[in-house]
C-alpha cells in the first residue's frame, strides 16, 4: 500500500460529489444522521453504548463521553516486537502506562468485556515501516493472529474529576479534541523502539493549577501529574497555537499551559523506529473501557 487510504466515510463523500442531486441529498441525510449519532453520545452514555456506536461506524473524538469510565490508547504489534515494546512501556511509564497486554490474536479486552478491539475504537491508524498508510474505523481487514494489543492509560480519564472539582477543561466545553505536541524530552529506548515524548496540553487558570496537579496525580495509571507547567519551550514546544495532533488550544486570559505525558508517544515511537507493521488509535479517538476511573485512583 502507498499513500494514506481514506476512511469509508471520506470515500463515500468523494464519490457522491459526482452523482447528482439525488445522491447529494442522500449524502446530506447521511451527514445529518452521523451528526445526530455523534451528539447522542454524552457524558451520560455508557461505555457499551459508545463502543456500539463506533462499531456501527461513528467517528468522533472520545473526550467528554462516558463519565466515570477509563479511556485508553492502543498499540498493536506483531508478536516478535511485543517484548521490545513491553520493555519500552515499562521504562517509560509516564507516557505509556499499561492497563492491559492481550495475548496474540485475542480481540476481546479484559478491560471491556464483550468489546472487539478491531471495531470498537472510532478511528485507527495503520502503519508500515513508520509511514501512515491508512486511517480507518475498522481494522478487521488488517487483523492477524500474531498481533498483540497493548491497552495504555489515557488522560481523558481524569478530565471529569477535574471538572467535578471546578477546574475547566476547555476543549470539552468547546467540543474539540485535546491539543497534543511532540517534545524534545527523550524516552528511554528499549530494543527496537526509541522516541521522544508526546504531551497533551490543557489551559488551566493560574489559581487552579495546583488543583489540576493534585487531582491528576491521583491517577498514575492514566499519566498522572503533569510533566511541565508554564513554559512550553522547556520541553521543546515552540508553537503552542499549532499542535502536532488534535485541535488548536483554547487559552483564556489568566490560563497557564499545563502539559501531561500522552499515549500518542507510541505513535511517535512507530514513526521514529519504523517497525514493519503497527496499528494504533488515531489521536483523541480512544478505547472507552468498562473500568471505572476510580479503579485507577490511588
Amino acid at each position: 500500500m502507498t499513500g494514506i487510504e481514506a476512511s469509508p466515510s471520506l470515500r463515500e463523500a468523494d464519490s457522491a460529489g459526482t452523482a447528482g442531486t439525488a445522491d447529494d441529498a442522500a449524502l446530506g441525510d447521511a451527514d445529518v444522521r452521523r451528526e445526530a449519532a455523534a451528539a447522542a453520545l454524552t457524558d451520560a452514555s455508557s461505555p457499551e453504548e459508545a463502543r456500539l456506536a463506533f462499531r456501527k461506524g461513528l467517528v468522533r473524538p472520545t473526550c467528554g463521553i462516558a463519565k466515570g469510565y477509563a479511556q485508553a490508547n492502543l498499540m498493536i504489534l506483531p508478536k516478535e516486537l511485543a517484548f521490545d515494546f513491553l520493555l519500552f512501556a515499562q521504562r517509560n511509564p509516564k507516557p505509556c502506562p499499561l492497563l492491559e497486554v492481550m495475548e496474540p490474536g485475542v480481540t476481546e479486552p479484559v478491560t471491556c468485556p464483550g468489546a472487539d478491539i478491531r471495531t470498537d475504537v472510532p478511528l485507527y491508524r495503520v502503519w508500515e515501516h513508520g509511514e501512515l498508510v491508512a486511517e480507518t474505523p475498522d481494522i478487521t481487514g488488517y487483523w492477524r493472529d500474531d498481533l498483540v494489543t497493548f491497552v495504555i492509560g489515557c488522560s481523558f480519564t481524569f478530565e471529569f474529576p477535574l471538572m467535578e472539582a471546578g477546574v475547566p477543561v476547555r476543549h470539552i466545553t468547546a467540543g474539540r479534541n485535546v491539543p497534543m505536541y511532540d517534545t524534545s524530552v527523550a524516552c528511554r529506548p528499549a530494543g527496537a523502539f526509541h522516541s521522544t515524548m508526546v504531551v497533551s496540553m490543557r489551559g488551566i487558570p493560574a489559581t487552579q493549577v495546583s488543583d489540576a496537579v493534585r487531582i491528576s496525580g491521583y491517577y498514575p495509571s492514566v499519566h498522572g501529574a503533569p510533566v511541565c507547567v508554564g513554559d512550553p519551550a522547556a520541553i521543546g514546544v515552540t508553537d503552542l497555537a499549532h499542535p502536532d495532533y488534535g485541535d488548536a488550544p483554547i487559552l483564556e486570559p489568566g490560563d497557564v499551559p499545563v502539559f501531561w505525558a500522552c499515549g500518542v508517544t507510541p505513535q511517535a515511537a512507530v514513526m521514529a523506529s519504523k517497525p514493519p507493521f503497527a496499528i494504533t488509535h488515531a489521536p483523541g479517538h480512544m478505547l472507552i473501557t468498562s473500568k471505572r476511573d476510580l479503579d485507577y485512583m490511588v
